[in-house]
């Protein structure tokens, strides 16, 4: 039986806050980090070199030491990446919409800033609807905006520190900034961090996103390539039952993409499921269901731009606001 759009969410909740902890705890708990005074990346609490030291030392020969760089660093990376490239491959960006810590911020701030002023992000062009697809309603409030502006300052803040922990050792720099005595690189550091996280969190964090983050692009380039990845397919042949709905998978969408339109359009789709969720409960009550499911193999690759644009003609005739693929 497939699990319900809702239970999804909920899944995904519980995912991206224990990851967004992950991410903040790792360098402290010394699970992962960089730390540059050492030199050598320190991994579950084990210095993690290429084990050269050995070899400077006379105490290794050349084949130990190329052993321990195939084993060290070559084979972790060939794993690592190649493990993304297949995840990627398949499911296309499942890292950003179900662990990334970024798009959780994402998805945060979107949410306060449509209570505040009834529109996701700054460059909305038209406030979303006030009653969401499960019946409830959103009145935009100003007072919000003090709550917008604690987000950005704090999760900025919080990122620049965080980021300093995995270069530096987090005692000393978690140590110095609750004392008040921050070193002057430190405090450069997370002065100009914060800073630009401000800025990118209040004007820019979905076109990072989209344009801007190596890890996001690397998982849509290698999506792309394969034509049988999991994909949002949508019942083009049920169109009509679009009609009263106002877009409600538009407006769900964090990254502001049209869930009904072509894949090529979906390039920066991160698989958050929030449209399959917005179109189950405008749907709730139809015995067809949902128009947008979750695809992939043959299904998935029979959806061919070619194929969408004849499936535009019924979309358009039945003129469901924006759910045309052109």
């Amino acid at each position: 039986m497939p699990i319900s759009a809702d239970r999804l969410q909920r899944y995904r909740l519980i995912a991206r806050t224990a990851f967004f902890m992950l991410f903040v705890v790792a360098p402290p708990l010394d699970i992962f980090r960089l730390d540059l005074t050492l030199g050598h990346f320190i991994l579950f609490g084990t210095d993690w070199t290429l084990g050269l030291d050995g070899f400077v030392n006379g105490e290794v020969g050349a084949g130990g030491a190329a052993l321990n760089l195939v084993l060290r660093g070559l084979l972790p990376i060939i794993l690592v990446v190649g493990f993304g490239v297949w995840l990627s491959w398949r499911y296309g960006r499942l890292y950003c919409g179900w662990l990334c810590p970024h798009f959780s911020v994402v998805e945060s701030i979107n949410a306060l800033m449509r209570r505040a002023w009834g529109r996701p992000t700054l460059w909305e062009r038209r406030p979303l609807p006030e009653q969401l697809p499960d019946g409830r309603h959103i009145t935009p409030r100003a007072v919000w905006w003090l709550a917008v502006a604690l987000a950005i300052v704090g999760f900025a803040v919080l990122w620049a520190v965080t980021l300093l922990t995995y270069l530096l050792p987090p005692a000393q720099v978690w140590g110095n900034l609750f004392s008040g005595e921050l070193t002057r690189n430190q405090s450069i550091f997370i002065t100009a961090a914060s800073l630009a996280f401000i800025i990118e969190f209040l004007l820019a964090r979905h076109l990072f996103c989209r344009f801007g983050c190596a890890v996001g692009l690397f998982q849509s380039l290698a999506w792309m390539a394969n034509r049988r990845a999991m994909v949002v397919g949508f019942k083009a042949d049920r169109a009509v039952e679009c009609k009263g709905c106002d877009n409600a998978c538009d407006n769900a969408c964090p990254m502001r993409l049209k869930p009904r339109g072509m894949k090529r359009r979906m390039f920066t789709c991160t698989q958050c499921a929030r449209c399959l969720q917005a179109c189950d409960q405008v749907q709730a009550d139809n015995p067809a269901g949902s128009l947008l499911h979750w695809i992939e193999g043959a299904e998935a690759a029979s959806i061919s731009d070619s194929v969408l644009k004849v499936r535009d003609k019924p979309v358009r005739r039945y003129a469901c606001g924006e759910c045309s693929a052109d």
